[in-house]
Parts: C-alpha cells; structure tokens; sequence
C-alpha cells in the first residue's frame, strides 16, 4: 500500500511519522507546498517540537517515510490519501468568527479529482463540520479521469506535548464511512499495533460531528473550572481542593479540572465557535448560546488575568518591565495558536507594559507575528501605533533568569517543567521590589516564594 498525506502541520506530520514507524511495509508521502516546512522535515530541526517526535521520524525517514512539495506525484500514486490541512476559523463573509473555513479542504479535493487514476481511498484528517463529506465526495465524482473515490472520517484525537504517546496507545481510533471495505483498509493499517477493541467504526457523519463534541466538552469543562477559580479568589476557597474534590467523584473524573488562565490550540475554540455556526445554521439559538458561553468565559479568564496584574500593581504597569515565562499555548509543544499567552500580553502592551519574553521553543519570529495579529483589526491591518509598540515594548531572551533580570513581575503563561526548578532566591534579588509573580498555571510553590519576600498571585487562590 501506498499512503500520500496533503498537509505536514502539527497532525499530518507526527501522525504519518507513526504510521511508517509502525508499518515498515507501507510506504508514507507527506507532501505540502511550503517549502520551508518541508525542507524542516527534511532536516534534524523539525517544524513540529513534541517530545519523542524525532526519533519516530529519524527511524522512518530515508526508509518509507518521504517529505517533498511533490503533490501531483504522490497524489497519483497513493492508494489512501490522507486530508490533514488547516482548517480555522473564517474571518470574513457568511459565518465570520465562528464557521470553518474550508478553502483548503476543497481545493486538496479539486486536486485529488484532477491527478487520480483508478480506485483511491480519501480519508478526512483536519477538524472539519458535519456534512463535509458530502461536498468532497460531490468535488471528487467531477473527476475526468475515470477515477472513483470512497471518503472516510478518521478524526485525531492528539493533545499536543504528548501526541506520540497518544499515537502509540489512544483511548479509541475513530473511522467514519459507508464503504466497509475501506473501512476495513484503514482499520488494517491502524490494526498493525492498536488493539482491534480500540478501533471504532461509524457512519460518516457521526464521526465528524464526535471530534467537535470531543473537544467542545473538554473545554467546556475548563472553562467550568475556571468560572469556580474566580469564586474561590473572592471566597477563600482554594481552587485545587475543589477540583481534587469533585475529581475524585467518578462521574465527573479528574481530566480537564486544572484551573488556569484560560485554554488555547488550534482546537477547542474553533471547533466550539464551528459548533456554535452549525446550531445556529440548524435554529437552534439556546444551544448554540450555552456553547459559546465556553468561549466567552475562556475569554473572560484571560482578561481577568491581565486586569488582575494591572490592578495588584498599584494600577498601573505603564514602563514597568513584565517577565512573560512561556509564550506556547502548553508545555511540551511549540504551538502558539490561540495561547492565551497572545492575548495577556496584548492586553498589558495596551496598558504600556514592557514585556521580556522567555519560551523554550517558541521563535522570536513567531512571537512578534503572533503579537501583530492580535493587535490588528478584523481586516488584518495594524495600525503604526501598534505596531511601534511591539517594536519598542517587546523583547524576546533564550533565558527565564534574563527575563526576570530587573522586572517589576514575573506572569508563567506556560507550565513548563523548568519554571518549577528555577532558583527563586537568585531571581529575587535582580528583581525590583515589591517583586510580583502571577502565575497563570498554579506549578509554582506559593508558600516558598512568599517566605523569599515575592507577592505572589496564582488562579483560584485567595491572598
């Protein structure tokens, strides 16, 4: 067999890397048309940082597992095309900010149509709406070569920091589809080292719409604890007993309980925000209201951090200097998309805070375009206030000590494991007095550093 996968981003890349480790007899094309990403690939610096990731890749590569931007080629002779391609929110036309934009989808499907010869098995890889099927499966009948076509729903179910682990042994391997034997196909490749009990089969559309569900209630159940952290700040309560408490009940479960400044990835908003769009395409207003509610008090989550800052720091922190400790949405990945570190720091450069920003495997590069964004308007344009302000207000360093050298506080954004061991008495006396820290993800030990002499803040604990 012969497996072509369109689109080498955080889950084509590690998931066909799996794929060929697992199935030496397989052979497995990852193709994209950025030639950057790919030549990464190629490289001993992957564009994908998760941990485990390069030893899976530097086993198969050279051996069945080949990068390239030849798309034509690997589509023609692929038996099973993989579709694993961006699908975010739109932010224009019908549907704008919350419905998928699905360019991508259709254009990989108009050029599966165009290249193929023969019977090819087209699988549904990105997060995409109920009913996409429909419309790739219509684009795929227009083909002229004579080619036909059976399409699959196999959704990933990664948490990214520990995506190999989850490749190695999921909870469940969903595929979605109405031809058995290409059913059968998929299940063969994954049967190779998952457990048979652990694979499961559904009709196309359940299978689309159990990734959207997936993810909108383990947000939802985030954003439910954070709701609680902001009545254990005011109340005394302390937010990780409640969450050990009611984590122990076992209809409830302890996953998905850690408070924190608010949720972030390529995920859980724009599929909530997608499921919202397909509630209300459907007239059903209440449902879409409750789901967007999640959104809305992630949000909240992250701009009460930011106020909190603001306010605890004599209400200003106007050319006061802010360590930023992590930029990445979580530990153990370098992706930044929706971090909620994006959004803390936009919110303290308006306020005219200087931001020192330390993260282990985030780039400079993509920390001052991620900045940008969040500072432009709907339209993508930014204005040269802004724009200034990042310039003069934001400085990136390789290392949490220089990031901490001289600030007035320290905000942890990212739990990485590091932050933890760091040598806090050091950090103190470089720091300005009082010496704030807020940490947005509870890793840090309170009661040590405010013996050191710190302030400091965390989520859901009262002072």
């Amino acid at each position: 067999m012969k497996i072509c996968c369109i689109g080498a981003g955080y889950v084509g890349g590690p998931t066909m890397a799996m794929i060929a480790k697992q199935c030496p007899e397989i052979s497995v094309h990852v193709v994209d048309l950025n030639q950057s990403r790919i030549d990464a690939w190629n490289s001993d610096e992957l564009p994908v940082y998760e941990p485990g990731l390069y030893e899976v890749v530097r086993e198969a590569r050279g051996r069945n597992l080949t990068f390239s931007t030849n798309v034509d080629q690997a589509i023609a002779e692929a038996d099973m095309i993989f579709i694993a391609v961006n699908t975010p929110t739109k932010h224009f036309g019908m549907g704008a900010g919350r419905a998928a934009n699905l360019e991508f989808i259709e254009k990989c499907a108009r050029q599966i149509a165009k290249v193929s010869e023969g019977h090819k098995i087209v699988v549904e890889k990105s997060t995409l709406p109920v009913r996409t099927a429909e419309a790739v499966k219509r684009i795929l009948s227009s083909s002229s070569n004579g080619a036909t076509f059976d399409v699959l729903s196999n959704p990933e179910f990664l948490a990214e920091g520990t995506a190999i682990e989850d490749l190695l042994d999921p909870d469940r391997v969903l595929i979605g589809g109405e031809s058995q034997a290409a059913v059968k196909a998929l299940a063969d490749v994954y049967g190779q080292w998952v457990a048979r009990e652990k694979i499961l089969t559904t009709n196309l559309w359940s299978s689309e719409l159990s990734k959207l569900t997936a993810n909108a209630f383990l947000a939802q159940r985030v954003s439910s604890i954070n709701a609680i952290s902001a009545l254990c700040e005011e109340t005394e309560a302390d937010i990780d007993e409640v969450s050990r408490a009611i984590g122990t009940d076992s209809r409830i479960g302890p996953k998905f309980l850690k408070a924190s400044v608010g949720f972030g990835g390529s995920c859980f908003q724009k599929d909530i925000l997608n499921l919202v769009y397909l509630c209300e395409h459907f007239g059903l207003r209440e449902v879409a209201d409750y789901w967007e509610q999640v959104v809305i008090m992630n949000d909240y989550q992250k701009r009460r951090f930011a106020e909190r800052i603001c306010r605890t720091m004599f209400n200003t922190v106007s050319d006061k200097k802010i360590a930023i400790w992590g930029f990445a949405f979580k530990k153990d990945t370098n992706d930044t998309r929706e971090s909620a570190a994006i959004y803390v720091c936009r919110d303290l450069l308006r306020e005219r805070a200087r931001l020192v920003i330390y993260d282990p495997k985030v780039s400079k590069e993509t920390i001052v375009s991620e900045l940008l964004t969040a500072l432009s308007d709907l339209s993508g344009t930014i204005s040269e206030t802004d724009r200034e302000l990042v310039q003069s207000n934001v400085t990136v360093v390789n290392d949490a000590y220089d990031a901490a050298n001289n600030a007035h506080a320290i905000a942890v954004l990212t739990e990485w494991d590091e932050f933890r061991e760091l040598d806090y008495e050091r950090i103190y006396d470089t720091m300005q007095k009082p010496a704030f820290v807020y940490d947005g993800r509870n890793i840090l030990d309170r009661q040590k550093l405010t013996k050191i002499g710190f302030e400091i803040f965390a989520i859901g604990k009262s002072n």
